[in-house]
């Protein structure tokens, strides 16, 4: 025997034993190079129940057991008391397991905290997927406070930090070792509005700090606003969004100091009305209450004196074409309007604005967009920390973009044919090994992980730890 043969002999022996003495690591070596959305995971549906209605263990004895994707569902009903979102089945805190080592209560921060602190104490693991099954519309919530989407867009930031994979190419299993990845699943709704925001005539503006702030109507009568902050690319960041009035027409200006006067027109007849507000830090508006000051059309408002209180509104008549204005002073509890009179001045831009070299620009329609003199028009929405899940029965519009669906497991068709699409696939209550389908599910999710039949399907088909 040749010594090149008796070499290659003995490297084909020890690759054929590889499996037995060192499992982890031969599946590490192949499985690093395989793009996330062709790996197999160990997962698990209602991942917080434990062993209430399965056998899944605590969260930390569920990924130290190689489950690298976990499920919680989220309530926010109650956000506002607690300051926090809560994880339960049929409500929040039903058939949560608290044993274990999981954390006593049902607030979501400590669940999710009880992740991130497993995936920064494990470099070295696969990425885990953690997917927050909403289990109502947070597009109702009428603000952060109330829990919307910058408050949920927080903690999941707060929690992960620089291990959460943002929305974008996700690249190879090896490139995601010791990353979190978040999901947006459950209502429908929900996952529709963190993917876009819509509204009826919009209006902006923009101070010399590159604040930013936009209101609209829902198109029922509903104001709402958006803050932002122009960035150093000239692109926007949006940070917070509630609502604050009923009306339409509406408009607004900002000052340097963060002053802001909005005026709009009643929901229906030709009332005016106004608010002056304070612009904070953090992008949050507190509003004074609203007065009325007038009647008439289409108002529109601006400050005479940026860095001071001046403001100036025109509107026109809502029997011609003429125009009025009203001159005062804007102050912490609204406006103090002095002076009245017809003017042939035009009225002021609405749905544009400069101030220091920068200019935004928004519209409406299917998505409000915004466009400013540096970046191109991009959706008036939360920064994307998140991913969202398209599930069988969805409309087109949420399959659009997503690398991840999801179906029930016994719903075979729709799993294969994500598979062929190239995306992840969920089957959530994947219960028996007959549920199996070729190729299988990326995220099999069982209530039973530790099954031995669940055990020798995932080692068979190579699941990444």
């Amino acid at each position: 025997m040749s010594h090149l043969r008796a070499r290659v002999m003995a490297v084909a022996a020890v690759l054929a034993l590889a499996p037995a003495w060192a499992p982890q690591a031969a599946r590490a070596a192949t499985g690093d190079d395989l793009p996330f959305a062709s790996a197999v995971f160990r997962a698990t549906h209602n991942s917080y129940s434990g062993n209430i209605g399965g056998a899944r263990g605590s969260i930390g004895q569920q990924l130290d057991a190689g489950v690298r994707y976990v499920e919680f569902d989220v309530w926010s009903g109650s956000y506002a008391s607690p300051g926090d979102y809560q994880v339960g089945h049929g409500s929040a805190g039903d058939q949560v397991d608290h044993t274990g080592g999981n954390p006593a209560g049902n607030q979501l921060r400590a669940w999710l905290t009880t992740v991130g602190a497993w995936s920064a104490a494990h470099p070295a693991a696969a990425p885990v997927t953690v997917m927050l099954d909403l289990k109502d519309d947070l597009t109702t919530r009428t603000s952060y406070a109330a829990g919307n989407f910058a408050a949920l867009n927080e903690e999941i930031g707060d929690v992960f930090g620089s291990r959460l994979v943002r929305q974008g190419a996700l690249g190879t299993v090896g490139s995601l070792r010791g990353r979190d990845i978040v999901l947006l699943s459950g209502s429908a709704a929900a996952r529709g509005g963190y993917l876009k925001d819509t509204g009826a005539g919009p209006a902006v503006a923009i101070n010399g700090k590159g604040q930013v702030v936009e209101v609209h109507d829902n198109g029922s009568g509903t104001l709402w606003y958006w803050t932002g902050q122009y960035g150093a690319d000239g692109r926007l960041t949006w940070l917070r969004h509630g609502k604050y009035d009923t009306g339409r027409n509406a408009a607004v200006a900002l000052n340097d100091s963060g002053t802001l006067v909005e005026v709009h027109q009643a929901p229906s007849g030709n009332s005016l009305w106004s608010h002056a507000g304070r612009l904070d830090a953090s992008g949050e508006i507190s509003w004074s209450a609203p007065a009325g000051y007038d009647t008439g059309a289409l108002p529109t408002v601006a400050f005479t004196d940026p860095a001071g209180t001046a403001v100036r509104e025109i509107h026109k008549s809502q029997a011609g074409t003429q125009n009025w204005d009203w001159a005062g002073t804007a102050g912490t509890t609204g406006v103090t309007w002095t002076t009245h009179a017809s003017t042939s001045d035009p009225r002021f831009p609405t749905t544009s604005a400069a101030s220091s070299g920068r200019t935004v620009k928004v519209a409406g329609g299917d998505a409000l967009t915004a466009t400013t003199d540096r970046a191109p028009a991009g959706r008036i929405r939360f920064p994307q920390l998140a991913f969202v899940e398209y599930q069988a029965g969805d409309s087109a519009e949420l399959r659009i973009g997503a690398l991840f669906w999801a179906a029930t497991a016994s719903d075979k068709s729709f799993i294969v044919s994500a598979r062929q699409a190239g995306v992840s696939a969920r089957g959530w209550d994947f219960d028996s090994a007959s549920l199996a389908t070729d190729p299988l599910a990326n995220f099999p999710a069982t209530n039973n992980p530790n099954a031995a039949w669940y055990q020798t399907l995932l080692g068979q088909a190579g699941a990444q730890a």
